[in-house]
């Protein structure tokens, strides 16, 4: 999330249910963001600011970016150079305080986003049009952060917390057009950032039901009873968070926080994103470090592979002397 699934006690849940306000009393940071290429093993630069930005994700036509700052989301347009620049604002009220829990639809046509309307009122997803208008209210009760659109376009998964399951974070999902959501999972354990496979086969997550956070998945109809039909697929020395497959369905990247740390809101920790390689829906055993840098809550909590699969894109911050 967001501060989502921070796995926090409930006394200080409605602390963390207006996630863009959860470092308001932080020193200011400055926010770079980047775009790492697998063919050259480098990262470039493509946007600054001495505000936080967070969670780019990449439209898929490859010509603009949209991330979130001040609740707000924004465009970012790619220039000849490779860089971005800001030229609009979505469509979106500002009294939604939009998180960083958002992505375009595969086809281009519609907007899933996360937000928090008022003080006393948690993060709810919502479906628009991609330009941010039209919007539609998808689910009633918070805290809820949505996550990852299935290729079809139908179905949105998102992470929330509900009287059923108690204190604990289990998947959901839900048709894009609206109706009852469904339960995916049920361990005890704090699930977390559900992404789908291209193919629409899988959804990846990020939970703690080993004893610290790995990447598993399950099918996407759901886990099962108990949830026997979930696997752990990468599990390292470090905390495992936001495992997003590229667009080929060949690899995923992640965010792995160094060990012990208890929850991904740290934003001033040193992270590593990590390369795990796909072959014949076999996700393998080795994990191939790409880069490290200062981040964590906002780098890269949603979807931000380029359509190409080779590219992609995150943010990191330091603090402003």
């Amino acid at each position: 999330m967001k501060v989502s699934a921070c796995r926090l006690l409930t006394a200080v849940a409605f602390s963390l249910s207006l996630p863009w306000m959860a470092h308001a009393a932080d020193a200011p940071m400055r926010s770079r963001m980047y775009v790492y290429d697998l063919r050259t093993h480098t990262s470039k630069l493509i946007f600054t600011a001495d505000t936080i930005w967070e969670a780019p994700n990449w439209s898929p036509d490859g010509k603009y970016l949209i991330s979130n700052s001040g609740g707000m989301i924004h465009k970012l347009d790619f220039k000849s150079d490779g860089t971005v620049e800001e030229k609009e604002k979505l469509q979106i009220p500002a009294d939604y305080h939009c998180n960083n829990d958002k992505a375009i639809s595969p086809d281009g046509q519609l907007l899933a986003f996360s937000a928090s309307q008022g003080e006393e009122h948690g993060s709810e997803v919502y479906v628009a049009d991609a330009d941010g208008s039209n919007i539609k209210q998808m689910t009633h009760v918070s805290p809820s952060y949505f996550h990852g659109w299935s290729p079809d376009n139908k179905t949105i998964a998102y992470v929330a917390q509900r009287p059923i399951g108690g204190k604990q974070y289990d998947i959901y999902a839900q048709p894009a057009t609206g109706g009852d959501e469904k339960r995916l999972t049920s361990d005890k354990g704090q699930d977390d950032g559900p992404d789908y496979s291209p193919d629409g086969k899988w959804i990846y997550i990020n939970s703690d039901r080993s004893g610290k956070e790995a990447v598993w998945r399950f099918p996407a109809e759901g886990a099962g009873d108990n949830d026997a039909k979930a696997e752990m697929v990468v599990s390292d020395s470090m905390q495992d968070w936001f495992p997003h497959i590229a667009p080929d369905g060949k690899k995923l990247v992640y965010i792995a926080y160094p060990a012990g740390t208890p929850t991904h809101d740290p934003r001033d920790v040193k992270i590593v994103f990590k390369l795990v390689e796909i072959h014949n829906d076999v996700v393998a055993k080795s994990q191939k470090t790409l880069t490290q840098a200062k981040g964590g809550q906002g780098s890269m909590n949603v979807n931000s592979w380029a359509p190409d699969s080779m590219r992609f894109a995150y943010v990191t911050y330091e603090a402003i002397q």
